[in-house]
């Protein structure tokens, strides 16, 4: 199993709705933490599986306060909670202040979802949403622990020339080298473009084109449909066949092509049973 971890440059290009979006259709059991240093925002978006608000204290909050001398990965099932639908979550933090409380344990987070793919004790994958990204982010002592680092951009020319920088700078961090194209220890770094699922193709072929003439090491790895009316019934704000949406269709082939791309590679741990939504 597998540490996935999604992220943005700069602006909001959706990263806690595709986080939300994928970990809804994983073909796998698995855990959506909200990782992002600045504050998690399933707490006011979404309803626990009893109906009524998530707790804002359990969570990331809940950990920062309980594992300072250490995580085990099957403890992190002690600070989850289910949202209606049954998606397990750890909540994030309440504001970019808490995250002090996590001060130097981003790599012991880290440590710790990667390890619940081998847990005896209910493994699943890890999709952790990490937010913006930028060299002083705290999550950055994260990433070296996942399979997937996954950059998360929309298509206009701005936003693409800062992914492209971005997943060079994550490429030579995470390769510990000084080649931008250097062979990676373990985290691969790739793309996920927002846009319009009719224009996919093509962007994929030219963005590709440019993260390879960049050398940065990244490659578009799926496209995830810009999709307001699907985001707005993912958040419970709409009503509507979510699962016939743009955004979750899209999602669901996201999944698929990752698992097809790199799955025999997770599959060291057994799946946990009972975990299919």
């Amino acid at each position: 199993m597998a540490l996935i971890t999604l992220l943005a440059d700069k602006g909001s290009p959706g990263v806690t709705t595709t986080a939300t979006a994928l970990a809804a259709v994983w073909p796998r059991r698995v855990l959506l933490a909200e990782a992002d240093p600045s504050g998690g925002d399933l707490v006011y978006r979404s309803s626990a599986a009893h109906g009524g608000p998530l707790d804002p204290n359990t969570g990331l909050l809940s950990i920062a306060a309980t594992a300072r001398r250490g995580l085990a990965a099957e403890q992190l099932w002690d600070h989850a909670q289910q949202l209606s639908g049954g998606l397990d979550v750890l909540a994030g933090l309440g504001s970019s202040e808490q995250a002090a409380g996590l001060a130097g344990q981003w790599a012991m987070l880290g440590s710790a979802f990667a390890a619940l793919a081998d847990s005896p004790y209910g493994a699943a994958d890890v999709i952790a949403d990490c937010g913006r990204i930028g060299a002083g982010s705290p999550t950055l002592d994260l990433l070296p622990h996942a399979d997937l680092a996954l950059l998360l951009t929309r298509t206009e020319p701005e936003h693409l020339a800062r992914v492209r920088d971005r997943a060079a700078a994550l490429a030579q961090r995470l390769s510990g080298s000084g080649r931008g194209a250097g062979v990676l220890a373990h985290t691969t770094v790739g793309v996920l473009l927002v846009a319009d699922p009719a224009e996919s193709g093509k962007l994929a072929h030219q963005v590709n084109e440019m993260l390879l003439a960049a050398r940065t090491g990244a490659r578009v790895l799926g496209v995830v449909a810009h999709d307001p009316s699907g985001a707005a019934q993912l958040a419970g704000r709409k009503r509507g066949r979510l699962d016939k949406s743009l955004l979750v269709r899209s999602a669901r082939k996201v999944a698929v092509d990752l698992h097809q791309q790199f799955g025999a590679g997770w599959s060291a741990a057994p799946a946990a049973s009972g975990a299919s939504r």
